[in-house]
């Protein structure tokens, strides 16, 4: 029998949790290292769509926990800055209804069921432990090295697998794939869940010159709220509530009663980076990238949190029970990058696209071009063109990509 193999997971985070616990529950010990005191999860809201629920479903979610989640609700389509439709995607049929569905997730229940599911299968968690040096090891030889900081010293592991998940600004990307930094978007974002029982359900986007907004129903009670827009890396307001009613002012009446009714105490903002092109490889030795360490891409596809569970769920299936079934590392690890290169640098693609024709399109002229050309589509043909991405399924279930 092979013993026990272990991995370390750098970063604790959706995509470290959910990367942890996928190898757990292929019989591994898993080991996530944070840096925060203590394990939580910044942010507001997230829209799930089909593909991140199936890879939930994969790391052990059952319906009821899933339904737990978030609020099922659909993809609208696209409006002016005014509120008036540019390409609305009809809910009267199956098949569109199908691909549109997504789940409204407040970051932080995510972040809180992927810490208990962990915990839950063994995983052992460990806070104020920050990476300051990765060896990578040699997939078919020796093992890799992880040492990380603490508040009482320095100390260093050998792992059989790390699997770097530290995000953005990822320690262990710097350490294995130096030449690869993120890029500053041009955009920066507000975020803010507010308390609300009125306001439509569905996820309704705004698109403006140089602008987006977007809404979407978390819960019975809770809507979440996001305000994307060029500006300077690095900037600062005084005010931040008041900046971000004055850059949407003007804006549908929806878009201004929502900023109104926010707490300032609620209210981010953060510039938005991405990783153009991603890695060369998403394995080196045996370090494993996955989520925005490995691929971080623009917003505006709504699936950063969809691939990072992706990632994890096929870790599992892919090298987890594999070697620990006595197959080789290598091509366990080869596999995976096969598996997720690609989807995540097509989507990332996708999202850079997006954003060319949507907030980042300047005004006059070209709103008017882009409005009119949007509205001479037909929105049910634009849901089902994208229904390539959501109707991914993970290994070793029918179907699979």
């Amino acid at each position: 029998m092979v013993p026990r193999l272990s991995a370390t997971v750098v970063g604790g985070g959706i995509a470290g949790l959910a990367s942890a616990l996928s190898l757990a529950r292929a019989g591994w010990q898993a080991t996530v290292l944070e840096r925060a005191p203590d394990f939580g999860e910044v942010g507001a809201g997230v829209a799930i769509p089909r593909n991140g629920m199936a890879a939930l479903r994969a790391l052990g979610f059952d319906d009821d926990a899933i339904g737990a989640l978030g609020h099922e609700t659909l993809g609208t389509g696209f409006q002016d800055l005014h509120g008036r439709w540019l390409l609305r995607i009809p809910d009267d049929r199956a098949d569109v209804r199908w691909t549109t569905t997504i789940w409204g997730v407040h970051r932080e229940r995510l972040h809180a069921a992927l810490r208990h599911a962990a915990e839950a299968a063994g995983v052992d968690l460990v806070t104020g432990a920050q990476a300051t040096a990765v060896r990578p090891g040699a997939a078919d030889g020796e093992p890799a090295e992880v040492t990380w900081r603490t508040a009482v010293g320095e100390r260093t592991a050998e792992s059989d697998l790390v699997v770097g998940a530290d995000g953005m600004w990822s320690a262990v990307r710097t350490q294995v794939f130096p030449a690869a930094r993120p890029r500053y978007s041009g955009s920066t974002s507000w975020r803010a869940v507010i308390p609300d029982t009125t306001f439509d359900g569905r996820l309704i986007e705004l698109w403006g010159p140089g602008a987006e907004f977007g809404t979407l129903r978390l819960s019975e009670t809770e809507v979440y709220w996001y305000g994307y827009f060029q500006h300077p890396e690095g900037s600062s307001f005084d005010d931040e509530l008041a900046a971000a009613r004055a850059r949407f002012a003007g804006w549908a009446p929806q878009v201004v009663a929502l900023i109104e009714a926010t707490d300032p105490s609620r209210l981010m903002r953060h510039d938005v980076y991405h990783l153009p092109g991603g890695l060369p490889a998403f394995t080196q030795g045996r370090v494993v990238m996955v989520g925005d360490a490995a691929h971080a891409a623009l917003p505006t596809m709504g699936q950063g949190a969809a691939t990072a569970l992706e990632d994890a769920a096929c870790l599992g299936p892919l090298i987890a029970a594999p070697v620990q079934a006595g197959a080789a590392l290598a091509p366990a690890l080869a596999a995976f990058d096969a598996a997720r290169r690609p989807r995540t640098r097509a989507i990332a693609r996708q999202a850079v696209r997006m954003a060319r024709f949507g907030a980042d399109l300047g005004g006059g002229w070209r709103q008017s071009l882009r409005n009119g050309f949007l509205r001479a589509i037909p929105g049910g043909a634009v849901a089902r063109a994208g229904g390539s991405i959501v109707r991914w399924t993970p290994p070793g279930t029918v179907g699979s990509r």
